[in-house]
């Protein structure tokens, strides 16, 4: 864990770099699935798709604050926005995570690639028959994150290691076991899509609202997850790339990136296994974000700074054992917290107690604001504003969009994404 008694490690926890990922779907002018082709460079690193042809991601340059990232997010939905209003049939971009009415697989269409990158495009037809193309429809907000260089250089200086990248690859291994462990809370504060369209149940049932207890039903049981919970091994960044591989060799996934797990270590530039072994960990990427209607852009820049402030909290917290048990009981906590009514479910702390969702997290934000005591205004104001969403079931985003959509989710979305144009024109 960081030395935070040292006055060089704690004046540099804040030092950073930050870049996001956002996955939106294209919409017609009825709020029907767009089918046509992707209208973006297919050589804009900024600009790409991810399952299908009609969801674009974003992937933003690095940023050293959260304002900066979140500012670059801003300009580049801009971008895309005012593309889909030049176009012939003016489209639109999905506000939400859930998907809207979709009449039947045929409006997922899967991303077409070519010549070098047709690989990709077989990939997807294969994620599509095991998991089906409803699923791969949801879309989120992914966000990495390293630590600054200055903080690491200082952090290394007093200790034993002797070697600066195998100490890199301990911080994000140390890390990523406390964030499995507690990343739930990310889960729950940014929970904003309690509402499906009642087609993603029933074919072509139009009209039709469905709620089914969640607040985020990507994390939830119906999201983002394989047929098994994984178990990996974070000894060393050689076992854990191995520790992967196993379930490839087993035939249970068919490539690493199969794997759907909320947090990921990743190697800087490709990434694969082997330059994760190679060349060692980068950054860390959290994969549990919703996107927020609530917003222009999708993402509130507090739940930003507050997904640095845990790690940062977490980096700095002791070590502990970390074995199947704790991670089996690490996944369902991230399926809990997804839950819509933060009271009823609960929280298998390490030590086995239990806490409601809502108890749970007033007990980490309270760990933190001690940890962040002499820390900025705007730090204490983010603890406060993630800490009321625990304190008041009406101040989480799933209980807001719950309110405003039920009742014509589609409609409404609809009506909604053609506003939030409007306001980039």
């Amino acid at each position: 864990m960081f030395h935070i008694e040292n006055a060089n490690v704690r004046e540099t926890l804040l030092d950073c770099n930050i870049g996001l990922e956002k996955e939106s779907l294209r919409i017609t002018t009825d709020g029907r699935m767009a089918q046509t082709p992707h209208p973006f460079d297919p050589d804009d690193p900024r600009i790409t798709r991810d399952f299908c042809e009609n969801q674009t991601e974003i992937n933003t340059s690095v940023f050293s604050t959260a304002h900066e990232a979140v500012a670059s997010l801003d300009e580049i939905t801009g971008r895309i926005q005012r593309t889909l209003a030049s176009q012939p049939e003016r489209e639109y971009l999905w506000p939400f995570s859930n998907p809207p009415f979709i009449a039947n697989e045929d409006d997922v269409p899967v991303a077409f690639f070519e010549g070098a990158r047709a690989s990709k495009t077989a990939y997807r037809h294969y994620l599509a028959n095991n998991y089906g193309k409803y699923k791969m429809a949801f879309c989120g907000i992914h966000f990495n994150y390293s630590f600054g260089d200055r903080l690491l250089e200082e952090d290394f200086k007093l200790c034993e290691e002797d070697d600066f990248q195998t100490y890199k690859n301990q911080v994000y291994l140390e890390l990523a076991k406390k964030v499995v462990e507690y990343g739930w809370i990310l889960a729950a504060v940014t929970s904003a899509s309690p509402i499906m369209d009642g087609s993603f149940f029933t074919q072509g049932l139009k009209e039709h609202d469905a709620f089914i207890g969640m607040g985020s039903v990507r994390c939830g049981d119906l999201g983002y997850w394989n047929h098994f919970v994984p178990v990996l091994d974070y000894k060393n960044v050689l076992s854990y790339a191995a520790s992967i591989r196993r379930y490839v060799d087993m035939g249970l996934i068919v490539a690493p990136t199969e794997l759907y797990y909320p947090i990921r270590l990743k190697p800087r530039g490709l990434n694969n296994l082997e330059r994760l072994c190679g060349d060692g960990i980068d950054h860390i990427e959290l994969r549990m974000f919703d996107l927020n209607p609530l917003v222009r852009v999708g993402l509130d820049v507090r739940d930003v700074l507050f997904a640095q402030l845990l790690l940062i909290f977490l980096a700095s917290t002791p070590s502990a054992p970390f074995d199947a048990k704790a991670q089996t009981r690490a996944i369902q906590n991230f399926k809990n917290a997804a839950r819509y009514d933060v009271s009823l479910v609960k929280i298998l702390f390490p030590n086995d107690n239990a806490y409601t969702i809502a108890d749970a997290g007033r007990i980490i934000v309270g760990q933190m604001k001690k940890f962040f005591a002499d820390a900025s205004d705007e730090v204490q104001e983010t603890l406060a504003f993630e800490e009321s969403k625990f304190l008041a079931p009406e101040n989480r985003y799933a209980y807001k969009v719950y309110k405003r959509f039920i009742g014509g989710f589609w409609r409404k979305g609809t009506a909604l994404a053609r506003q939030l144009q409007e306001e980039y024109l």
